[in-house]
């Protein structure tokens, strides 16, 4: 199995994170988005949306974070990223959905990129953009979560497995965390497994 990767990309972060819980080896494969590497036409055979991650499973090559989490969770369902029960699984999608749908779409890169450079929106203006929509997602998350340790209780899901690589955004990004204590302690339970260790972008081999 092969993960075409970038360390700081959350998207990857997230597919990182699921493969080290279920304990998938893989071989990693940096592809530089700074440098524009995922726009060159060999990585476009691989995916042609030109973002990552992708997962080459042998057969096929998977796209799309969320698929790729979901692929994951029917082949190697130990541990489930999942709870039992209809209304928990609800839940734990719903916190998944509004990171993948309504926060980090409006602040990855290539939106970041079009508003400065299509716009001309200067790097302050571009980073409050950004600190707004994270504001925005983490108040209703922040309402939303239970009872700890993870978001959802004793058990890892994939409620945790999207937010820690947001939080870690929202770090680099100096939003502060003081008004989301629950967020800061789902972050920091899961801070202390190695799954979430190893997949941390310091700890991935194209980290600069």
């Amino acid at each position: 199995m092969k993960l075409y990767t970038y360390f700081r990309s959350s998207a990857a972060y997230r597919v990182r994170i699921a493969l080290n819980l279920k304990g998938v080896t893989y071989e990693s494969v940096s592809i530089n988005l700074l440098k524009g590497e995922q726009r060159e036409e060999g990585y476009k055979a691989v995916n042609p949306q030109k973002r990552v991650p992708s997962l080459d499973i042998g057969a096929t090559t998977l796209i799309q974070s969320p698929a790729i989490l979901e692929y994951l969770d029917e082949v190697y369902p130990e541990p489930p990223l999942l709870p039992v029960g209809a209304v928990n699984r609800a839940k734990v999608r719903a916190i998944a959905s509004l990171i993948a749908c309504d926060i980090h779409p409006l602040n990855n890169s290539g939106t970041l990129a079009y508003l400065k450079n299509r716009l001309g929106h200067d790097k302050a203006a571009a980073d409050e953009w950004y600190a707004h929509w994270v504001r925005e997602g983490f108040e209703v998350i922040e309402t939303l979560l239970g009872p700890g340790p993870y978001a959802f209780g004793p058990r890892i899901t994939l409620a945790d497995v999207y937010l820690v690589p947001q939080v870690f955004n929202a770090r680099r990004f100096d939003v502060p965390l003081d008004p989301y204590p629950k967020i800061a302690a789902v972050d920091a339970a899961c801070a202390a497994h190695k799954a979430f260790q190893d997949a941390a972008p310091a700890n991935q081999p194209d980290a600069t």
